[in-house]
């Protein structure tokens, strides 16, 4: 392809064709990435005309639109509005018309003072481009007044005729929330798998009973948050699809996680109470609640039945009361609760008739469009279904939201911290209902970094930015805001997608064969603040990887707390840096889901459990690991005793050190002591256990996000080792 030409796509799409890896290497993208990836975006890259014909187009609609769609600005005395007009509207005559967010109206007539009657060319002109054979001009107006932060939307006309265009003024106070709390003292909690709870109660999976249970055991120890896995809606008809980061949609709740016997009518629905006290059902139930892996198929087979028992009730019997509260969360709800209802109902009819109806991209054609006349006839023939599947959102809702009010009651400074996946798997229904802001012919993940040396490809299509900038990014002011409701704190994953994303073609070989596409991150950054604000969210951002120079710095001055994993946090002679010098602005953690726990990684369970699963295909590489472990290993145990957190007479060796209690707990009290604000833990460490939660590059080799924890919460809450850990945490926390 013409050198210049590439260059113009590469600039016009965002794409970055150089970027230091994460060991600090600079790698460039090949000429054929970039090629695969134009090819993903839309472009015909084979032929050279029709290519610089769609470019065109592209340039040409944004440059067509007088006002964009869309601005985010920061809260100050004054605010501006781009106007881009082809050469013949510049000296034409506009009205101005502000509706702001609360309400108040202001037009020409009002404040003629400040302008609002405009003629492009008396701003100040910021672009010029020729396109087409025509010129446009792009002016700056500047408006000498505060405006409050908000959503606000501004109409431009075109005097004495009809042509007119609106935008969305989004003005950002500039920071996430802090509460004054964290002033004072230092906070610590739990991060867990909802789902690997285990109890004498649920059924077979935790659920929000079990989180209040936990919730009240943790808060008398003193800790201030339980982080949740995501809980985003996944696929009820298909419920081995379990991954939480490969959801359906992420504005919505996974209804496995319901307590079906906290659901109104258990107990006085007579056909429910016949149906769990047979022999069947209690035989199914106590070998679900036996069992040390989570059976997703046989789980939800014993919840969903009984859900639509329920529903029948709750129609017929319901209170007034909760019938309106019903009707008005449906109301709030708007199109995407029943745009899920209608996914989840018509996968349920479609996927009994044929499992190969695994997700809409490969239903029947008439299906596939959600505005079809097939799929808007389903709809009206099976309404009832679509009400049953917008309940159990309801539900889930209010036991959410019971658990974050139980969290704050019982004195937890921030309660339930969430957490956003990236993106959502191809057969989700955000796609579906939303096909033109994804790109499906590529998917988000991550080149070559420690985590995954091969590089990471993680089946997500990735969102247009230029879509997006279009839909004036209500999609994620809607999941920003919808993930941080019921919740004190959200842990937003892989966080460099505000920036960039790593898009990898399905035509790459390899995840490493792809590159960065960049987004508005100053325009998202600023949304993220405003709903940070309004929902009153601590905002934590998972900063692992390629990171680029000056972007920890960007997110910190936003308010928003780093993500620093101990095993990570290496000095350049490969000590590790003492918890002490963490910054501030940050949420420490030992271990995440990603990777062993504590006597996994002491033990070299996860190096043996690779080599099992053929991860590691060179011996002399799985050897390097092992002897670098080794001297990671005496490194962490240099460093426990130089800070005196190990018994004088403990092994200053780890040459045959096992981990034990002792070493154990020393860790994590180590990492207790530290400077960062927040202190998130892992049940499975003060449980000693040594499987894994998920092993990265792995689908059917391990059996991900099944694990439950190694024993019921009636029994390790009653544990008084664990309990004096917890309370030395809370201890330490105020210490420091």
């Amino acid at each position: 392809m013409d050198a210049a030409l590439l260059s113009e796509l590469i600039a016009f799409n965002g794409i970055e064709t150089q970027f230091n890896d994460a060991w600090g290497n600079a790698t460039e993208v090949t000429e054929a990435n970039q090629l695969a990836l134009l090819s993903a975006m839309g472009y015909p890259v084979h032929d050279e005309a029709a290519t610089r014909q769609e470019l065109l187009e592209r340039q040409l609609d944004f440059w067509q639109q007088l006002i964009a769609p869309v601005s985010v600005q920061e809260q100050a005395d004054s605010w501006q509005l781009d106007i881009q007009v082809p050469l013949a509207l510049a000296n034409m005559s506009f009205t101005l018309r502000l509706n702001t967010e609360q309400g108040a109206v202001q037009s020409t007539a009002q404040a003629t003072e400040q302008h609002w009657q405009l003629v492009p060319v008396e701003g100040e002109l910021t672009q010029v481009t020729v396109l087409d054979g025509e010129e446009y001009h792009q002016y700056q107006h500047q408006f000498e007044m505060a405006l409050p932060a908000g959503y606000h939307q501004l109409t431009f006309t075109l005097a004495d005729t009809e042509l007119s265009v609106t935008q969305q003024l989004i003005i950002t106070p500039g920071q996430c929330f802090q509460p004054a709390a964290f002033n004072t003292q230092k906070q610590w909690g739990s991060a867990i798998q909802l789902y690997a709870l285990r109890s004498a109660r649920n059924w077979g999976i935790g659920d929000f009973t079990d989180l209040k249970t936990l919730i009240s055991y943790l808060a008398k120890q003193g800790a201030d948050f339980i982080g949740l896995n995501p809980i985003h809606a996944l696929y009820p008809a298909m419920p081995d699809s379990a991954s939480p980061y490969s959801p359906s949609s992420r504005r919505w709740l996974n209804v496995i996680y319901l307590d079906v016997a906290a659901m109104p009518g258990f107990t006085e629905c007579a056909p429910v109470q016949q149906r769990v006290n047979s022999a069947d059902f209690t035989g199914r139930l106590q070998a679900q609640r036996a069992a040390d892996w989570v059976d997703y198929p046989a789980v939800m087979g014993l919840k969903l039945p009984v859900l639509k028992q329920l529903y029948q009730w709750f129609v017929q019997n319901a209170s007034a009361q909760l019938q309106e509260d019903f009707a008005s969360f449906k109301q709030q709800g708007g199109a995407s609760l029943q745009q899920l209802a209608l996914y989840d109902a018509l996968h349920s009819y479609l996927y009994q008739q044929d499992s190969q109806h695994w997700g809409w991209p490969n239903w029947p054609e008439q299906y596939r469009d959600i505005d079809s006349e097939a799929v808007q006839q389903f709809a009206a023939e099976h309404s009832s279904e679509l009400d049953f599947y917008c309940y159990l959102q309801f539900m889930a809702q209010q036991q959410l939201a019971e658990a974050q009010q139980l969290a704050k009651d019982s004195g937890m400074l921030l309660g339930l911290y969430r957490d956003l996946a990236v993106g959502v798997s191809e057969a989700s229904t955000e796609i579906w209902a939303n096909p033109e802001l994804y790109c499906r012919d590529a998917s988000v993940g991550a080149p070559p970094d420690p985590l995954g040396p091969a590089g990471q490809n993680w089946g997500l299509p990735p969102m247009k930015p230029y879509q997006l900038y279009q839909q004036a990014y209500q999609p994620l002011i809607e999941l920003f805001r919808s993930n941080m409701q019921h919740a004190g704190a959200l842990r937003i994953d892989h966080v460099m997608a505000l920036l960039r994303l790593w898009w990898v073609p399905k035509s790459a070989a390899n995840a490493g064969g792809g590159a960065y596409v960049y987004y508005p991150i100053m325009d998202l950054l600023g949304i993220l603040a405003l709903e940070s604000q309004r929902q009153q969210a601590v905002i934590i951002g998972e900063d692992l990887g390629t990171v680029p120079e000056g972007i920890r710095e960007l997110l910190q001055q936003f308010g928003i707390y780093s993500y620093r994993v101990f095993f990570f946090e290496t000095a350049p002679d490969g000590g590790y840096i003492s918890p002490a010098h963490y910054p501030e602005q940050a949420m420490a953690t030992l271990s995440t889901h990603d990777l062993p726990t504590l006597i996994g990684f002491w033990h070299c369970e996860d190096l043996k459990l690779g080599q099992q699963l053929g991860l590691y295909q060179d011996e002399a590489v799985l050897q390097q690991l092992y002897q670098q472990r080794h001297v990671s290993k005496q490194r962490i145990l240099d460093s426990l005793h130089g800070h005196n957190r190990l018994p004088q007479d403990y092994p200053r060796s780890v040459d045959h050190l096992a981990m034990d209690r002792t070493l154990n707990y020393a860790m994590q009290q180590h990492l207790a002591a530290g400077a960062q604000q927040l202190l998130c833990l892992q049940i499975e460490d003060w449980l000693e256990m040594t499987q894994p939660v998920n092993v990265p590059g792995t689908s059917n080799e391990y059996p991900n996000w099944r694990r439950k924890l190694s024993a019921e919460l009636e029994q390790w809450t009653g544990n008084s080792a664990i309990s004096d850990l917890l309370q030395s945490l809370t201890t330490l926390r105020k210490a420091h």
